[in-house]
Parts: structure tokens; C-alpha cells; sequence
């Protein structure tokens, strides 16, 4: 009677705990056009729950998956493309923060501010006068290689030698 019990309660939490391989296949084609939105609309607004409409998912089961496949949140991904294309547009030197702000798709001075100042290390006024000087004569495309945000899970871990 044990092994029946065991044997039935092992297929029942298989079927309702792990989805099929062709539902996790659908899910992930899901997520890569989400992605593929937030590359081509990142200066549209968008929100985890318009996201998730378009994707036909909850914004929470959008969410957990999203980080599972990508490691980072919708929003922080979507802030991540938002700052490279605003590093792009400081670099030109045509526009003023305030301008880029609000060009890339974010709605709050402040919030960019301190999001910029996160990724780049720098505010974006101090990164505006530096990068005219930095990537003087570069190309545009090494220009945007070499000055790519990093986020602090992928910044470099240094060797720490004994003194």
C-alpha cells in the first residue's frame, strides 16, 4: 500500500510541479519577445504588467521566469538597455541630461540619475564631460564596446594579494 501511495503521490507532484518540455519551450519563445520588445520599445513606456499582457502571462509569473532565464528582473533589464542608449546620446553631447532622460523612456530625472550613477559609476553629467574626452577619435561601435554598463554581478573580481 506504501509503494502505491508513493508511487501516485511522486506523479502527482510531477505533473502539477514541473511543466512539460513544450510548455517550457513555448515560455522561454515568450520571454525572448519580451526581451526583443524592451530592446526595440525601451523608450515607449513599459511596465512589467503591459509586458506581461503582450506575453498572454501573469506580471509575476513573467517576473520569476524572466530572472530565471536572463538572471535579472524585466524592469532591471529594461533600465539596463535604457542607460546604454543614454550613454550613447551623452557621448554625441547634443542633447542635455534632462533631454536623454526623457528620450530613452524615463519619466523621473531622479530615478535616472540614480540608476545611471548605479550601472556607469559616474552621474550622468560627470559621464556627459568625460566620454567627449574618452572616446575622442574612437569609432562609434568600439566607442559603445569599451563604455557598456556593467552591473555589479558582472564586475570583474580582482585578486586580493597578501600585503
Amino acid at each position: 500500500m506504501l509503494d502505491r501511495w508513493s508511487v501516485r503521490c511522486g506523479t502527482i507532484s510531477q505533473v502539477t510541479s514541473s511543466p512539460s518540455a513544450a510548455q517550457h519551450l513555448r515560455d522561454l519563445a515568450l520571454l525572448r519577445r519580451v526581451r526583443d520588445r524592451m530592446d526595440r520599445d525601451y523608450a515607449q513606456p513599459l511596465d512589467v504588467e503591459a509586458l506581461a499582457r503582450g506575453a498572454h502571462m501573469s506580471a509575476g509569473h513573467l517576473s520569476r521566469e524572466f530572472r530565471r532565464a536572463y538572471g535579472e528582473s524585466p524592469y532591471a533589464y529594461l533600465m539596463t538597455r535604457r542607460i546604454e542608449r543614454a550613454m550613447a546620446l551623452l557621448r554625441r553631447g547634443d542633447l542635455s541630461v534632462t533631454e536623454v532622460c526623457f528620450t530613452v523612456g524615463c519619466s523621473s530625472l531622479g530615478t535616472f540619475s540614480t540608476r545611471f550613477t548605479e550601472l556607469v559609476g559616474v552621474p550622468p553629467s560627470v559621464y556627459r564631460r568625460q566620454a567627449a574626452r574618452g572616446t575622442a577619435g574612437m569609432p562609434s561601435c568600439v566607442a559603445k564596446q569599451v563604455t557598456r554598463p556593467v552591473r555589479n554581478r558582472e564586475a570583474p573580481v580582482t585578486d586580493l594579494q597578501p600585503g
